[in-house]
Parts: C-alpha cells; structure tokens; sequence
C-alpha cells in the first residue's frame, strides 16, 4: 500500500482527552490549540538582543522569548538548511533521509544519498552526494496535523524540493509564494525576480518578509475559529544580503568598527525579520489566540561568519566557533524559544540539550496527538523540559559529509554528550585517516582546547557512540580519495578551483583538470568596477556540457541565478575566444566562470574584464 492510500485508510491517531491547559470548565475536549512555528534562516546564536547582541535590535522576538521558555543549548540536525528544514519535518536525523546538503532547489531528482566515487586531487576524501527532495514516503508534521483537522500554511523558505516535493504535496494547504528556491528571488526589497507564472509581484521596495508576514496574517484571520498550524519559514537572513535602505543607514550610524556584530546590511535584515515577527505575535493577541496557540521560534543553522558585506563580515557567533556549513558550535547551536502558554512558565530557561529532531514528537504531545502506528522518530518529546523536569537525553549527533568551500569545514561527524564533545574530521589527517577534536563545552564553549591527544580513552568511547549512530542511521561515509595528491594546488594564478576540478598553470595557460561535472574557478579579487562590463577569454576544451559565467556584489555576493550568464563553449580541443557581456548594478566582488558541465580538460590563455563604455582593460590575467 502506498503512503497516500495508506493516508485515506489511516487517519492519526490521537488521544481521546487534551491536556488540561486546553480543556474547558467541564473538563470536556476542548478545541486543539494553534502552532506556529517559526524558523529563520541561517540566524545565528547570539544574532538577536534577548540571546546577547549589543547591536541588533529585535524587540519583538525578545518579548516572544520572554512569553516562554529559552533553550540556551538548542541545536539545528545540520549546519545547513535543507537537512535541518528536513528534520523538522520528519523527526529524523538528515543521515537517515540521505538530505545532508542545503539541494532541494536543484532540478535533478534524487532520492537516495550516496558517496561520489571521485573527487579532485586537493580533496582528502570521498564526499556524500545529499538526496534534493524529501520523499513522498514521510508522513510529514504539517499531514500530521492536516490528518487531526488542522488547517495548514507555509509561508517563505521551503528547499526540501520542487513540484512534487513541494509544501503542498507534504501536507500544507496554502503555500506561498509557492517557491523551491534558497533565498528571495533576486533581492529582498521589490522588485522581486520570481517566475511569472507564481504570480507573486511586489510594490517598488517592499520588504519580502513585510508581504510574508501579510500574507500569513491573512491566513491567520481566514482560520481564526478553527485549529491551524502555520510554518512560518522566513527568508531572512540568508542570503543575497539586501535591505531597506533606511534601515540599513540607522545601523550603519551605530556600528562600532571595533565589535564583531557590525554589519548594517545585516542588522537591517535583521530588523525586517523582527517586524515580521511582531506582526504575527499582534494579530494573534488581537485576535484572542495568544493564549490558544503554541509557538516555536528556532533559526535552522548557525550564522553566516565566512562571507563580507560592504567590507565587514555578515555576523560573528562569538563566543562560539565558525559558524554556518561547520561542525563546530557557531554551525549548530541556535536561538530557541517554545511558548506554551498556561504550562511553560513566561521567562524561564532551559539548558536541556536539544535538536531539530524533537519538534514532531514534542508538537504531537503538546496538541494531545499521538503519531502514526509504527512511526518512530530520532528525536524525543522535550515536553519533559518544557514542564521543568529532567529531559532523559544527553547524547545528539550531527552527520555533515561535505566539503564546502569555506574556512573551518571539512566532512564530519559529531556527537555531544552531556558537556562532551567529540568531532570527527573524515581522511583529514596526511595519510588520510580520520582526525579527532575533544572539547569541554562547559569550561571551553568556543572550542579552542581540544583534549583530544590528552584523553585517548574519552575519544574512544565517544568514538564507539560515532559509529554506533552512522550504522542505526545508514549514513554515508566519506572515505579516503584514491586520487588525493598532497602536493596538488588549491588555487592558481589568482583563481579558485571547485571540488571538482584542480588548477595549475603550465606552458603559459591556466590548465583546468575537471573530475566531474561541476568544474567552476574564482577570481575572489577583482576591481572595484560596475555598470556594464565584458569578461573576455581565450578557451579550449576537450570536455562537455554548457558553460556558465556569474559574478557577485557588494551588497549579495552569493552566487546566484540572478547574476548569471549561459554561454556556448565549444570542446573541440582548439583554441576560441568568448566574450560575456554583463551589468553589474553594484561594485564588483568577485566572477566565476564554469567553462563545462563533465569531466575533462580545459586551458585559458588569457581572461581579462573590460570596461563596456571605455573599452579600458579594467584586470587582466596572463598566465
């Protein structure tokens, strides 16, 4: 039987009785309460006022926190989107989906996760290829509550798959603006880019997350004398960093150059998505539904510390370390407040350990449903917490078999247990074989001592706990690269190489040895140029597949499809000239150039940027 037969066969089974906070005077059931739940993007630990900022200002969601219970040692499943996004809605570790890596906007379908068999000489191991879609065989939180009478919205980020994967496929009734992108397309502020056939369209300068909000209002007042569970799945603050311009001048004149969190662009993000927040949090009080309705604020991955913003890094999770895309605490640990009003006493605190894995159980239990029979779930019901008492859990682990081109990330695996925490670098050390980091978090919360070399046998046991998890879960595993070379060049001439793909500059050429298909190469430095400008170059090829340019700004320098250009390479193994004319509307960043889709070997003879209206050579790289 498949899973939506067995959906019109098998409503969720739930308890017979509500809690006592939602029952009436006569102790009959009464209306299920309401849940909002709302997740913001790559939102760092420390990125709101309540949580220890001295410089964002969100009223909002401090007063939110306040209403409820903070989680000082909240954790996301993953250091990225997707995966986490997934273990929300699955109550399942991101291993055991195979979802591991922020792919749901991309247009192969995959469904199954599994080891790449090649990798480019700089690469130590062998990594994971992450599933992009989160299969139609979960029965996911929002059918859940779909199946017990709920009506169910998204609003915002969704990135676990396009059409059929989408939230309208996975138990939501609404869903706007209907988009499996990773961020707002093209920009924040209106106009937007989004594909015409959505029909979603903004005024000049409105805030995307000021018409999420409305939106979700809407759904909010259309649903007000029925139970509704409502995902409120914020854009912001991923990527491409963008602003009200107002905002972004307020915080421009309050920032220190001398404190870590000091970037306006960001903070001005910050401010909108505060808004938005407030937003919902006012119309459920106008409406009577405050006391009603359960809340979950939570961001999905630590904050972004690897990237810069006009001259100053995007944010810092300090005191913790690195941030988004790592396995160390600034990728995982992450603002939390649950609001479960008459039960959770307004302004407490918990230090229970936590996951992304624990909201599906914990929402079924604080709505009085029960799951499916013979569903499971990795994580546990933090209700225990939530009411003040011992939570019974002090082990979660943390699967990330990637190697993202930033600083501090190489394919791991963690597991923290009670203050412990054992992290485990796959093939990182020079013969390959794995490295090992031990870490105190009490005494040593930004990871700076690692005990490992000290404690063998805590290493081991921990170790044991790594292994145990990998098996029960089915995770894949990197492994060694058999074509890893030690003395292979990370980068050449200037450029960059992606990890399919290694560089090196011989007999006057900049030579591109492609493993896979995917081979891309950045120039991080460029001239402070913009307006309309050429990027020349001389090419050949003996490869395959379509070739791409993209380039990045000040104000979004994230690649992206906003800020890309196809052209037509021809692999034919002699030499052709291109030019790709583009506009940038702000100063330069950085360009990228894909010049195929497959394995093979490409060379530049030369590749210069060009002044569209003077002709001038604004750079040019001779190799």
């Amino acid at each position: 039987m498949n899973r939506r037969s067995m959906l019109r066969k098998t409503a969720l089974a739930v308890s017979s009785m509500m809690a006592a906070p939602w029952r009436t005077a006569k102790s009959a059931p009464a209306r299920r309460p309401n849940v909002v739940f709302i997740l913001a993007d790559d939102l760092g630990w420390r990125d709101t006022a309540v949580f220890g900022s001295r410089f964002y200002e969100t009223p909002n969601i401090d007063r939110l926190v306040r209403r409820g219970m903070m989680f000082t040692q909240a954790y996301a499943a993953n250091p990225l989107c997707s995966p986490t996004r997934a273990s929300i809605m699955t109550g399942l570790w991101p291993a055991r989906i195979g979802f591991t890596a922020p792919a749901g906007h991309l247009a192969q379908e995959v469904f199954e996760s599994s080891l790449q068999p090649k990798a480019a000489a700089t690469q130590k191991a062998l990594i994971a290829a992450s599933a992009t879609r989160l299969k139609h065989e979960y029965f996911t939180l929002a059918e859940a509550f779909k199946a017990a009478g709920y009506r169910t919205g998204h609003f915002g980020k969704w990135h676990l798959g396009r059409e059929p994967y989408d939230p309208l496929h996975h138990g939501f009734d609404v869903d706007v603006p209907h988009w499996p992108g990773p961020g707002p397309a093209g920009s924040y502020v209106a106009p937007w880019k989004f594909p015409a056939a959505l029909n979603f369209t903004g005024q000049p300068g409105e805030h995307i997350e000021d018409r999420m909000a409305s939106e979700a209002v809407k759904f909010i007042r259309e649903n007000k004398d029925r139970p509704f569970f409502l995902n409120y799945w914020c854009f912001s603050v991923h990527s491409p960093w963008d602003a009200k311009q107002a905002l972004i001048e307020k915080y421009r004149a309050k920032a220190d150059p001398n404190h870590p969190q000091r970037n306006p662009v960001y903070a001005a993000m910050i401010e909108s998505m505060d808004d938005a927040v407030g937003k919902l949090v006012a119309t459920l009080d106008e409406l009577g539904l405050s006391d009603h309705t359960l809340i979950i604020f939570l961001s999905d991955n630590g904050g972004v510390h690897f990237a810069e913003v006009e001259g100053a890094a995007v944010t810092s999770n300090t005191p913790l370390r690195a941030g988004k895309a790592t396995t160390y605490e600034g990728g995982t640990r992450v603002p939390c407040a649950v609001i479960w009003p008459r039960v959770v006493q307004p302004g407490s605190k918990s230090d229970a350990i936590i996951q992304s894995i624990d909201f599906y159980p914990t929402l079924l239990e604080m709505t009085g449903l029960k799951p499916q029979e013979g569903q499971r779930f990795d994580g546990i019901s933090i209700v225990p917490a939530l009411r003040g008492q011992p939570l019974g859990r002090d082990t979660i682990f943390c699967h990330f078999p990637h190697d993202p081109a930033v600083s501090d990330a190489t394919p791991s695996t963690y597991v923290r247990k009670g203050d412990w925490k054992l992290i485990r670098f796959y093939c990182d050390n020079d013969d390959q074989t794995d490295r090992f980091e031990l870490y105190n978090l009490k005494d040593d919360p930004g990871e700076t001592n690692n005990l490992a070399a000290n404690m063998p046998d805590r290493v081991k046991e921990l170790n044991a706990l790594i292994e145990g998890f990998l098996k029960e879960s089915g995770a894949i595993v990197p492994a060694p690269n058999p074509a890893y070379k030690p003395t292979a060049a990370r980068a050449a001439a200037g450029w960059q190489p992606s990890a399919h793909c290694t560089l090196s500059v011989e007999n006057g050429c900049l030579r591109v040895e492609s493993t896979g298909g995917d081979p891309y190469l950045t120039a991080g430095k460029v001239p402070k140029a913009q307006g309309t400008l050429v990027l020349r170059f001389r090419m050949r090829s003996t490869s395959s597949g379509k070739g791409q340019f993209f380039w990045t700004t000040r104000r979004g320098p994230t690649f992206g499809p906003a800020m890309r250009l196809d052209f037509a390479p021809i692999h034919d193994g002699r030499w052709h000239e291109y030019e790709v004319p583009f506009t940038a509307a702000e100063i330069l960043r950085s360009i990228r150039i894909d010049p195929a889709a497959a394995p093979g070997q490409i060379e530049f003879d030369w590749i210069r940027l060009v002044s569209a209206d003077s002709g001038n050579v604004l750079q040019a790289w001779e190799f």
